[in-house]
């Protein structure tokens, strides 16, 4: 997997962003306004959360970015949570998707993260809405494929999710990561497990799946 990934090309990367963009603003665009304040899987995040954190660095050029990590003392998840609460209090739904349809081929990659970190923001926000909300939505295998390829390719789990022991297996791609008890789903529900998410129950199976489990859904 990470091979895979790094064998991507700038132009492979910049299509796989467009796309993923494109396919969570045809999402966005179909959610009843009642469901913009359901929860997601981003803790504490609502689907409005969740979009202007999303679109965060679309809208927010460098010296504007740099403004606000400043107001938090440097603290970046401090800042991120901050900004989010209040641009989904200020954007009215159709704002908020507008700004990621406006932007689909924005250019916009995380620093030390390049284009793979920008694919991997927009995919697994995108599931935390989709996931969380029942929405049946199959983000493509190559897709897919990428990200998990960047985000196991790293020294260590950059969410801090321990999963000593268990062996991620998914059953719908040809994927596995790690060793120990066995623990299936989706490839996307099992990347989801990765970066510490707790999902709807019945998604995962195997011992390990009521720790990855949400249980109030």
């Amino acid at each position: 997997m990470t091979r895979a990934a790094n064998l991507a090309t700038e132009h492979d990367l910049k299509k796989a962003i467009a796309a993923e963009r494109s396919g969570t603003v045809a999402v966005l665009s179909a959610l009843p306004s009642r469901q913009w304040d359901a929860a997601t899987l981003c803790e504490g995040w609502r689907v409005r959360e969740v979009v202007a954190h999303l679109t965060m660095p679309l809208r927010y050029p460098g010296r504007k970015f740099a403004l606000e990590m400043l107001k938090s003392g440097g603290r970046f998840h401090q800042m991120a949570d901050r900004v989010a609460r209040r641009d989904a209090a200020s954007m009215s739904p159709a704002e908020l998707t507008a700004a990621l349809r406006d932007n689909v081929d924005h250019p916009w990659a995380p620093p030390g993260g390049g284009l793979q970190g920008a694919l991997s923001h927009d995919v697994i926000h995108g599931l935390d809405i989709t996931v969380a909300l029942g929405v049946r939505r199959q983000v493509p295998e190559a897709r897919l494929t990428l990200v998990l390829g960047q985000l196991t390719g790293m020294r260590r789990n950059p969410f801090g999710t321990h999963l000593a022991g268990i062996a991620l297996r998914a059953d719908d791609i040809d994927w596995t990561f790690g060793s120990g008890t066995p623990l299936s789903g989706s490839a996307q529900d099992l990347l989801l497990v990765f970066c510490g998410r707790k999902l709807p129950p019945g998604r995962l199976r195997g011992e390990a799946a009521p720790r990855f489990t949400r249980t109030n859904p």
